[in-house]
């Protein structure tokens, strides 16, 4: 037992009641959080109501023409579109070494691809995965890296595919669209010249650039050296990357058979491949505009007639934007309510 004399009775705990308010800035600030979180969360469905009124003839236009196309094609050519977010998640994962939740990664791509018919050159996509890496505890230079290796490997898969086309289906490649006349290879030639060289000149004249550039190349090396000697990323990396157009070609071949296009499989996957290749270093939303113009030429060329290749084009719009468009929305603005973007 203590001697010690005791000052008084022990004071009680503090309750729960007794403790001060929290300051008004502070409940202020957490205010307009939940507002602006609130506001940005309906801010995609404003967009897609804003959208949906500027291009309405095409809408309307799209879907009297898939009135009289086959359902069971169109129903095809909608579970394809559905398919192609699951093969982007694949590239997603296969781009980064981190494990990443596979259910909040699809609902991700989801939402990306609603934000890539929205702004152009795929700015939309690209904001939102990142996003989504950082709420998942990546850091920002891999998260970056990892964008930039998901665009490599997408602009290089089309290549084999292509050439697989050429090589096993002679009969599906018109010979005049094989190869790109002498200005269209002068200036495609131009243009790989051209861009490492004005890097390195605005490298050499902007110095703070130097470093952060350097930091990006080294990151960006390493990762993509380790991620390819990991077959369960560089498997679903690649195999997704081809995957991809493979489905956006195959949608466009559905949406074509429910039609009556006079074409075969084989031509109109090619014709799809061919006019996203040629049309894919156009900057648009979800590249709307150029891959529809070299579309219908390229169905032309194959002898369908110009009505009949507008209203593929615009039935299979209608299949990857404006159908998706709506619950791609919806995801977007529940994973920015559930912070998870």
């Amino acid at each position: 037992m203590s001697l010690m004399p005791l000052d008084g009775p022990a004071s009680p705990l503090p309750r729960a009641d007794d403790r001060p308010p929290p300051p008004a800035s502070s409940a202020r600030r957490a205010l307009g959080s939940a507002t602006a979180r609130r506001v940005l969360s309906l801010l995609p469905l404003l967009l897609l109501g804003v959208w949906a009124a500027i291009d309405w003839n095409a809408v309307r236009d799209g879907a009297a023409r898939l009135a009289t196309a086959d359902p069971w094609w169109l129903l095809a050519g909608l579970v394809f579109t559905c398919l192609g977010w699951v093969a982007a998640a694949c590239v997603r994962q296969g781009a980064i070494p981190d494990r990443l939740p596979k259910g909040l990664l699809l609902a991700s791509q989801i939402a990306a691809g609603a934000a890539n018919h929205l702004l152009p050159a795929s700015i939309g996509a690209h904001a939102v995965t990142v996003r989504f890496l950082l709420r998942q505890g990546v850091a920002l230079p891999r998260a970056t890296t990892s964008i930039a290796l998901y665009s490599l490997v997408r602009a290089l898969a089309k290549t084999p595919l292509l050439l697989v086309f050429v090589l096993a289906a002679p009969t599906a490649v018109p010979p005049v669209t094989v190869l790109p006349d002498g200005r269209t290879l002068m200036l495609a030639v131009g243009g790989i010249l051209l861009a490492p060289a004005a890097a390195a000149v605005v490298l050499t004249l902007v110095r703070p650039l130097r470093r952060p550039a350097l930091d990006f190349v080294r990151t960006a090396l390493t990762d993509a050296r380790h991620l390819h000697t990991r077959p369960g990323r560089f498997l679903p990396l690649w195999g997704g990357a081809m995957a991809a157009p493979l489905l956006q070609a195959c949608v466009v071949a559905s949406v074509g058979t429910s039609l009556g296009v006079p074409l075969s499989w084989p031509q109109l996957v090619f014709a799809f491949l061919a006019a996203s290749t040629a049309a894919g270093a156009v900057p648009a939303p979800g590249g709307i505009g150029p891959i529809d113009a070299a579309l219908v030429l390229t169905l032309a060329g194959y002898g369908t007639p110009l009505a009949l290749a507008t209203a593929t084009v615009i039935g299979y719009r209608v299949l990857t934007v404006w159908l998706p468009l709506l619950p791609g929305m919806l995801v977007l603005s529940a994973l920015v309510q559930r912070k998870v973007l």
